[in-house]
Protein backbone atom coordinates (compact mmCIF):
# COMPACT_ATOMS: atom_id res chain seq x y z
CA UNK A 1 0.00 0.00 0.00
CA UNK A 2 1.74 3.33 -0.93
CA UNK A 3 1.66 5.59 1.81
CA UNK A 4 2.45 9.44 1.90
CA UNK A 5 5.66 10.75 3.38
CA UNK A 6 5.22 12.35 6.71
CA UNK A 7 5.12 15.67 7.18
CA UNK A 8 8.79 16.82 8.66
CA UNK A 9 8.11 17.63 12.36
CA UNK A 10 7.73 21.22 13.37
CA UNK A 11 9.19 21.90 16.86
CA UNK A 12 6.88 23.53 19.48
CA UNK A 13 8.06 26.88 21.08
CA UNK A 14 6.74 28.34 23.77
CA UNK A 15 6.87 32.04 23.36
CA UNK A 16 8.85 34.37 25.41
CA UNK A 17 7.32 36.15 28.24
CA UNK A 18 7.72 39.63 28.03
CA UNK A 19 10.52 41.62 29.40
CA UNK A 20 8.95 43.45 32.84
CA UNK A 21 9.05 46.81 31.84
CA UNK A 22 10.72 48.95 34.64
CA UNK A 23 8.98 51.84 36.41
CA UNK A 24 10.99 54.79 38.13
CA UNK A 25 10.03 55.41 41.62
CA UNK A 26 7.25 58.10 41.60
CA UNK A 27 7.38 58.79 45.41
CA UNK A 28 9.68 61.38 44.86
CA UNK A 29 7.43 63.37 42.41
CA UNK A 30 4.52 62.86 44.31
CA UNK A 31 6.14 63.91 47.73
CA UNK A 32 7.61 67.02 46.04
CA UNK A 33 4.09 68.05 44.34
CA UNK A 34 2.59 67.96 47.68
CA UNK A 35 5.83 69.42 49.27
CA UNK A 36 5.66 72.50 47.12
CA UNK A 37 2.13 73.28 47.21
CA UNK A 38 1.64 72.66 50.91
CA UNK A 39 4.31 75.49 51.33
CA UNK A 40 2.88 78.04 49.28
CA UNK A 41 -0.56 77.27 50.89
CA UNK A 42 1.07 77.66 54.89
CA UNK A 43 2.75 80.56 54.02
CA UNK A 44 -0.45 82.70 54.06
CA UNK A 45 -1.97 80.23 56.91
CA UNK A 46 0.75 80.74 58.93
CA UNK A 47 0.49 84.74 58.34
CA UNK A 48 3.61 85.34 56.82
CA UNK A 49 1.64 87.11 53.75
CA UNK A 50 -1.47 88.77 55.58
CA UNK A 51 -2.66 89.89 51.90
CA UNK A 52 -5.05 87.07 51.88
CA UNK A 53 -5.94 88.30 47.92
CA UNK A 54 -2.51 86.47 47.07
CA UNK A 55 -3.40 83.08 48.33
CA UNK A 56 -5.01 83.04 45.19
CA UNK A 57 -1.54 81.35 43.59
CA UNK A 58 -2.32 78.48 45.65
CA UNK A 59 -5.16 77.47 43.37
CA UNK A 60 -3.07 76.48 39.58
CA UNK A 61 -0.41 74.87 42.31
CA UNK A 62 -2.97 72.67 43.76
CA UNK A 63 -4.49 72.25 40.19
CA UNK A 64 -1.70 71.11 38.67
CA UNK A 65 1.62 70.47 40.24
CA UNK A 66 -0.16 69.02 44.25
CA UNK A 67 -3.16 67.53 42.51
CA UNK A 68 -2.73 66.12 38.86
CA UNK A 69 1.14 65.20 39.38
CA UNK A 70 0.65 63.91 42.83
CA UNK A 71 -2.24 61.70 41.60
CA UNK A 72 -0.38 60.72 38.80
CA UNK A 73 2.48 59.54 41.24
CA UNK A 74 -0.60 57.38 42.96
CA UNK A 75 -1.34 55.69 39.88
CA UNK A 76 2.29 54.34 39.04
CA UNK A 77 2.74 53.36 42.52
CA UNK A 78 -0.56 50.98 41.46
CA UNK A 79 1.47 49.61 38.89
CA UNK A 80 4.36 49.16 41.31
CA UNK A 81 2.23 47.70 43.90
CA UNK A 82 2.94 50.35 46.68
CA UNK A 83 -0.63 50.04 48.07
CA UNK A 84 0.26 52.86 50.94
CA UNK A 85 2.34 55.13 48.53
CA UNK A 86 -0.95 54.73 46.18
CA UNK A 87 -3.01 55.59 48.42
CA UNK A 88 -1.54 58.48 49.75
CA UNK A 89 -0.81 59.94 46.31
CA UNK A 90 -3.85 59.15 44.94
CA UNK A 91 -5.93 60.82 48.03
CA UNK A 92 -3.77 64.06 48.52
CA UNK A 93 -3.67 64.72 44.48
CA UNK A 94 -7.69 64.13 44.46
CA UNK A 95 -7.45 66.70 47.89
CA UNK A 96 -5.50 69.36 45.97
CA UNK A 97 -7.60 69.27 43.17
CA UNK A 98 -10.64 69.39 45.76
CA UNK A 99 -9.53 72.20 47.44
CA UNK A 100 -8.74 74.19 43.92
CA UNK A 101 -12.85 73.76 43.20
CA UNK A 102 -13.75 74.31 46.96
CA UNK A 103 -11.96 77.05 46.89
CA UNK A 104 -12.83 78.45 43.33
CA UNK A 105 -16.39 77.27 42.78
CA UNK A 106 -17.74 76.80 46.71
CA UNK A 107 -16.86 79.46 48.88
CA UNK A 108 -18.43 81.89 47.16
CA UNK A 109 -21.44 80.93 47.37
CA UNK A 110 -21.37 79.88 50.94
CA UNK A 111 -23.47 81.88 53.82
CA UNK A 112 -20.24 84.22 55.13
CA UNK A 113 -21.76 83.24 58.68
CA UNK A 114 -21.23 79.41 58.58
CA UNK A 115 -18.72 78.94 55.90
CA UNK A 116 -16.16 78.26 58.87
CA UNK A 117 -18.36 75.42 59.31
CA UNK A 118 -18.31 74.16 55.79
CA UNK A 119 -14.41 74.29 55.61
CA UNK A 120 -13.51 73.07 59.09
CA UNK A 121 -15.22 69.98 58.46
CA UNK A 122 -13.82 69.54 55.12
CA UNK A 123 -10.58 69.90 56.92
CA UNK A 124 -11.62 67.69 59.82
CA UNK A 125 -12.58 64.52 57.41
CA UNK A 126 -8.91 64.65 55.89
CA UNK A 127 -7.11 64.78 59.38
CA UNK A 128 -9.36 61.52 60.49
CA UNK A 129 -7.89 60.15 57.06
CA UNK A 130 -4.68 61.21 57.61
CA UNK A 131 -4.84 60.03 61.24
CA UNK A 132 -4.99 56.57 59.97
CA UNK A 133 -2.23 57.04 56.97
CA UNK A 134 0.17 57.75 60.19
CA UNK A 135 -0.36 54.36 61.68
CA UNK A 136 0.33 52.88 58.83
CA UNK A 137 3.46 55.14 58.01
CA UNK A 138 4.81 53.91 61.40
CA UNK A 139 6.24 50.98 59.22
CA UNK A 140 8.21 53.63 57.20
CA UNK A 141 11.45 55.33 57.35
CA UNK A 142 11.91 58.33 60.36
CA UNK A 143 10.88 60.88 56.85
CA UNK A 144 7.97 59.38 56.36
CA UNK A 145 7.10 59.28 59.44
CA UNK A 146 7.52 63.11 59.98
CA UNK A 147 5.53 63.78 57.23
CA UNK A 148 2.66 62.24 58.59
CA UNK A 149 2.78 63.31 61.72
CA UNK A 150 3.35 66.95 60.74
CA UNK A 151 0.19 66.51 58.62
CA UNK A 152 -1.86 65.27 61.06
CA UNK A 153 -1.46 68.37 63.21
CA UNK A 154 -1.17 70.41 60.38
CA UNK A 155 -5.08 69.24 59.50
CA UNK A 156 -6.15 69.40 63.45
CA UNK A 157 -4.87 72.58 63.81
CA UNK A 158 -6.40 73.79 61.04
CA UNK A 159 -9.42 72.49 61.23
CA UNK A 160 -10.08 73.54 64.51
CA UNK A 161 -8.94 77.00 63.96
CA UNK A 162 -11.65 77.47 61.20
CA UNK A 163 -14.74 75.74 63.34
CA UNK A 164 -13.75 77.94 66.53
CA UNK A 165 -13.23 80.88 64.36
CA UNK A 166 -9.84 81.00 66.33
CA UNK A 167 -6.81 82.98 64.17
CA UNK A 168 -4.08 81.45 66.51
CA UNK A 169 -4.86 78.10 65.74
CA UNK A 170 -5.16 78.45 61.87
CA UNK A 171 -1.36 80.00 62.78
CA UNK A 172 -0.27 77.14 64.04
CA UNK A 173 -2.08 75.30 61.52
CA UNK A 174 0.19 77.24 58.67
CA UNK A 175 3.71 76.68 61.07
CA UNK A 176 2.94 73.23 61.25
CA UNK A 177 2.29 73.04 57.28
CA UNK A 178 5.29 74.62 56.75
CA UNK A 179 7.62 72.07 58.60
CA UNK A 180 5.38 69.40 57.04
CA UNK A 181 6.33 70.98 54.12
CA UNK A 182 9.95 70.70 54.36
CA UNK A 183 10.09 67.01 56.07
CA UNK A 184 8.09 66.27 52.38
CA UNK A 185 10.83 68.08 50.61
CA UNK A 186 13.48 66.75 52.21
CA UNK A 187 12.41 62.84 51.66
CA UNK A 188 11.52 63.83 48.40
CA UNK A 189 14.92 65.42 47.64
CA UNK A 190 16.81 62.17 49.83
CA UNK A 191 15.00 59.15 47.68
CA UNK A 192 15.70 61.04 44.11
CA UNK A 193 19.33 61.72 45.23
CA UNK A 194 20.25 58.14 46.72
CA UNK A 195 18.35 56.58 43.55
CA UNK A 196 20.48 58.44 41.03
CA UNK A 197 23.52 58.01 42.44
CA UNK A 198 22.58 54.63 43.25
CA UNK A 199 23.71 54.51 46.82
CA UNK A 200 22.97 56.03 50.21
CA UNK A 201 23.67 59.57 49.83
CA UNK A 202 21.42 61.19 52.32
CA UNK A 203 19.96 59.29 55.32
CA UNK A 204 16.10 58.51 56.13
CA UNK A 205 16.10 56.80 58.99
Amino acid sequence: MFHAPAAPAVPVTTPAAPAAVAVANPGPLGLAAFALTTFVLSVFNSGLVSNTALSAVVLPLALFYGGLAQFAAGLFEFRRGNTFGATAFVSYGAFWMAFAGYVKFVVPGLPKEDAHLATGLFLIAWFVFTLYMTVAALKLDLAHRAVFVTLTLTFLFLALGDLAQNVTLGHVGGWLGLVCAVCAWYTSFATVTNETWGRKVLPLG
